[in-house]
């Protein structure tokens, strides 16, 4: 998510220890003079968020004379890993992306790193321009559960995941798009008789933990879903759901249709296997959507998981603001331009999924029916989160975990106990 997120971030990977060296580096970044907005994100430049903000920092700095933003752009997993130690430096940013869900914004929160941002979601108007599904990742309670509570964080964007596939190569072997699960399995056993490995997957981040998580979800419910992700009910990982999503995936991993080696690959590695015409499908997250406009050289296209009411998705990652911010007006005024029309509309034309957009002005076809299907899916109901948000260390958890299923040194019994000792160990006492 994984969010999740679960992200679609640039190219190069920078060490997560530059993140520390950065903010122990900068001897004036931590002072204001009000002249400065210093921004951190972490998606690519011609993903739709990317080319949505970039326009955004145009915006801010035309009606902000004499004031510059000073962006660096992070990776997703620099952020996952030292946001706690950098916020709680004297060198936070002013205005940061972050990660939604318990185990990370809830987290900050609840340890006081972040401002409440209640105030200002109310008198610019934020509260109103979000769904109620939208909105349920950007309010914490005391204990840091999304759902309820105080405003820490501001998505400008929704996200949901599907799969991609590559119409010429599904042409060259004969198959049509799969509508059933069935279909689905028979086109990738298709594949691996043609020596071709059907699933881009990168099992050293989210992509394989989303597979696995998706499988689940085709035999899990609402209930289901609420008592995993929100603790209304206990979570049994060897139940019906979660053993089947431990079986099919140990069992696709046999039959060819991850490759072994997937298991030290990232999400990067997974999106430009898919980009490069070596994988047929890819399943991830309308993140990548943007840059697959850009970057592919193929004809292709998406479509829901099949068989299943349920699929992994939210409001998208959060614009936070850092308790210890030096120009904490600043960042509000930019959170506020990415909520405009403008910016609104310009993401949904790149290829995200805009919160806040005239749907009149979409009008880039692909985009619109990548909008329609995330609005289909959030009336139905059908937007269920990501699997490391529960538990703050979860997404490590799951990472490490599903890569042993992939290279086959843990059984699925063994991996589902894994993860609940984990889990039970991370949840709240109920």
């Amino acid at each position: 998510m994984l969010t999740a997120r679960r992200r679609a971030v640039a190219a190069a990977v920078v060490l997560t220890g530059s993140l520390l060296m950065t903010s122990c580096g900068n001897s004036d970044s931590g002072s204001s003079d009000g002249k400065t907005l210093r921004l951190w994100h972490y998606e690519g430049p011609s993903s739709a968020m990317g080319i949505a903000w970039k326009e955004a920092i145009k915006e801010f700095e035309a009606t902000h004379p004499g004031v510059k933003v000073k962006f660096e752009e992070k990776s997703f997993d620099q952020i996952q890993k030292t946001a706690p130690m950098v916020l709680n430096s004297s060198d936070a940013p002013d205005l940061m992306e972050y990660n939604k869900g318990n185990a990370t914004a809830g987290l900050l929160s609840k340890q006081g790193l972040l401002t409440d941002l209640t105030a200002e979601a109310t008198q610019r108007g934020w509260d109103k321009k979000l769904s109620p599904s939208v909105r349920t990742t950007s309010l914490y309670d005391t204990n840091g559960v999304m759902g309820s509570g105080k405003w820490y964080g501001v998505p400008n964007y929704a996200e949901y995941t599907l799969v991609y596939y590559n119409k010429d190569l599904f042409k060259k072997y004969g198959i049509a798009e799969p509508k059933t699960l069935g279909e689905l399995t028979a086109a990738m056993d298709k594949f691996v008789q043609n020596k071709v490995t059907p699933l881009a997957n990168g099992g050293a981040a989210y992509p394989a933990q989303q597979y696995l998580y998706q499988l689940a979800l085709s035999k899990a419910d609402r209930s289901w879903v609420n008592a995993y992700q929100l603790y209304k009910g206990r979570t049994d990982f060897r139940d019906a759901a979660w053993t089947y999503g431990a079986e099919t995936f140990a069992d696709w991993v046999e039959k060819g249709y991850f490759s072994k080696s997937s298991s030290g690959q990232n999400e990067e590695a997974a999106g430009v296997s898919f980009t490069s015409g070596k994988a047929p499908i890819l399943f991830s997250g309308s993140w990548w959507y943007g840059r697959f406009k850009t970057d592919n050289k193929f004809d292709w296209g998406t479509f829901r998981w099949p068989d299943s009411k349920l699929t992994l998705g939210s409001g998208g990652n959060l614009w936070v603001v850092p308790q210890g911010s030096k120009n904490k007006d600043l960042a509000y005024d930019f959170i506020d331009i990415t909520m405009s029309k403008k910016i609104q509309n310009l993401l949904g034309n790149s290829g995200g999924v805009p919160v806040a957009a005239d749907a009149s002005a979409i009008t880039d076809p692909r985009s619109k029916t990548l909008i329609d299907d995330f609005n289909t899916l959030s009336r139905n109901d059908g937007l269920a989160f990501y699997p490391d948000w529960p538990v703050p260390g979860f997404y490590d958890v799951l990472v490490s975990e599903t890569q042993k299923l992939i290279t086959g040194s843990e059984k699925p019994d063994g991996y589902l106990g894994d993860l609940q000792e984990a889990y039970d160990k991370g949840a709240p006492k109920q």
